[in-house]
């Protein structure tokens, strides 16, 4: 801008100053006022600009204290426990949000409730694997070891999975579950099968690990399998659950995910041709519909309060460990943005809501629903913000294929280029709770984060306090803080919400039409039951 101002001043001198009127003293005078005026203009726009950054470096040196942080997330995590919807427990994290929230100094604090078609808990799950003589044939010796033998399987259910009683069921092994896998793999009606798992280093395996139970299952129930025994994709006897529906329905068949040395030898012990069975004993508890809820906090804007920005994290955890990286962690990073916003004295122009979802974990219902229930609104959404994936460092963000708003998007982010924070992606993913805002063309900033500890801990029951790196989680509530100032207080808006036309192209182009079609989401887009309406 000075170069410009400059140019302009200069051109004015050659052009307009040697004008014959310009000659006189009345003229002179007036060049010289129009030139105090530039500089004035070019002075005052310098200066709210400093007085714009220094006040986003005050907001991060005072987020990044996050004084209540820890205390919070040690509540959360040690008292409350795990938080799946529908249990006292995940009331008790309501609760707990809504508290926290008037603590840090909300405007306002409400939650939104919606239901969830089935609650769902594990009993208390038992697999025996018993080995057998192969093909019915009469007791054999295999390595001086006289069959038949047994052990205890480690298994847990998958997530809202039906219950099941069954004994003398043989396994087959399908290897990686692939339809060729399937297809090479003999009769399977009445029998469980065993799918095999590389080891989870990457997101893109996680990510592959979701794309791939539904082939199993769909195949699975083709075939007439009785259940399915997946292999745990993590070390050293680590258990975890994930679920295989997307709508809070019960699953279509019994599924465990079983650890991983105990599959290993399965696996060895039929490549033996050694005949194995197992009896299961899984009293799953599946429930009518439930209710649990959204807390949704406000800090209203100074200028344009009918205009909001939202920053969200999910409530909801599942229950083998406590839900610390996934994602207690970020429930207590939004709260703590919030105290760090009101403590420094910032006054938003746009309205910021800070908004903790539930129903995450079943299939991004919490989010859904907030989207559905503002639909009707979401052209006054301007942007929203999520994290969630642990306490790994934040490189920058995602903003869902939106190349169209980039430039404005690095304006956002360059005070975080000094944490090396400020790399956009313009890929476009499912998964969390910006997804949904996203289907409905509103620009959407994900955290990337590097894996850390998140990977190996995930949904699993070391996901526990003490793997939080609070040093980093401290960072990213003055990296979110920054973001969520940046967004209100832009004069324009960081890029307009598209229409589905545009929303369908860029799934198209980014890969997403491809995960959601995995993950068996894309229909819900074609039904209309997601994303934006013509």
């Amino acid at each position: 801008m000075k170069g410009s101002l400059f140019l302009f001043l200069f051109l004015f001198v050659i052009f307009v100053s040697n004008h014959p009127a310009m000659k006189t003293r009345t003229g002179f005078a007036l060049v010289l006022v129009i030139f105090g005026c530039a500089l004035a203009v070019w002075n005052s726009g310098r200066s709210a600009r400093a007085a714009e950054q220094s006040n986003v470096a005050t907001l991060m040196a005072e987020a990044e204290k996050a004084p209540t942080l820890r205390a919070n997330l040690r509540e959360l995590t040690d008292e409350i426990g795990g938080r799946v919807p529908g249990t006292p427990a995940m009331e008790r994290a309501i609760r707990w949000g809504i508290e926290k929230f008037q603590a840090a100094g909300a405007d306002e604090v409400h939650t939104e409730a919606f239901t969830i078609q089935h609650g769902w808990g594990e009993g208390a799950t038992r697999v025996l694997a018993k080995f057998a003589p192969n093909r019915g044939e009469g007791e054999v010796v295999t390595h001086r070891i006289r069959l038949p033998l047994e052990f205890t399987l480690r298994a847990v259910s998958l997530g809202w999975g039906p219950a099941a009683q069954m004994s003398g069921v043989e396994i087959v092994d399908v290897g990686a579950g692939s339809h060729d896998d399937f297809a090479h793999a003999g009769e399977l009606r009445g029998k469980a099968v065993l799918v095999h798992s590389e080891p989870m280093k990457t997101w893109e395996d996680l990510f592959g690990e979701y794309q791939r139970v539904p082939v199993v299952v769909e195949e699975s129930v083709k075939r007439g399998v009785r259940a399915i025994l997946i292999q745990s994709t993590r070390p050293q006897d680590l258990l975890y659950r994930h679920i295989n529906t997307n709508h809070g329905e019960a699953d279509r068949l019994p599924g465990l995910i079983v650890a991983r040395e105990d599959a290993d030898r399965l696996a060895r012990l039929l490549a033996e041709k050694i005949r194995v069975s197992i009896d299961i004993s899984m009293p799953n508890q599946l429930t009518g519909p439930i209710h649990t809820a959204n807390v949704v906090a406000e800090l209203r804007g100074s200028e344009k309060p009918d205009e909001y920005v939202v920053l969200g994290a999910h409530l909801d955890s599942w229950e083998l460990g406590t839900g610390a990286l996934d994602n207690g962690c970020n429930a207590a990073l939004v709260i703590e943005a919030l105290r760090a916003i009101r403590v420094s004295g910032i006054k938003p122009k746009r309205t910021i809501r800070f908004i903790l979802f539930s129903g995450e974990e079943e299939g991004l219902l919490g989010s859904l629903a907030y989207v559905h229930a503002h639909r009707a609104d979401m052209d006054k959404y301007v942007a929203a913000v999520v994290f969630d994936t642990g306490t790994g460092k934040v490189t920058g963000f995602s903003i869902g294929g939106r190349k169209d708003m980039l430039n404005a998007a690095n304006e956002i982010v360059e005070p975080l280029k000094a944490w090396d924070a400020a790399t956009l992606t313009t890929d476009a993913e499912w998964g969390t709770d910006h997804f949904d805002f996203m289907l409905e063309g509103v620009p959407t900033f994900m955290a990337n984060q590097e894996e850390a500890n998140y990977l190996v801990n995930y949904h699993a029951s070391s996901d526990t306090f003490d793997k939080v790196d609070f040093a980093n989680l401290k960072r990213h509530v003055a990296e979110a803080a920054a973001v969520m100032v940046g967004l209100a207080d832009r004069r324009e808006r960081v890029g307009p919400r598209i229409s589905r036309q545009e929303i369908e192209r860029i799934s198209h182009e980014s890969g997403l039409e491809g995960q959601m079609r995995s993950a068996d989401i894309w229909r819900d887009w074609e039904s209309g039951a997601r994303g934006r309406t013509p």
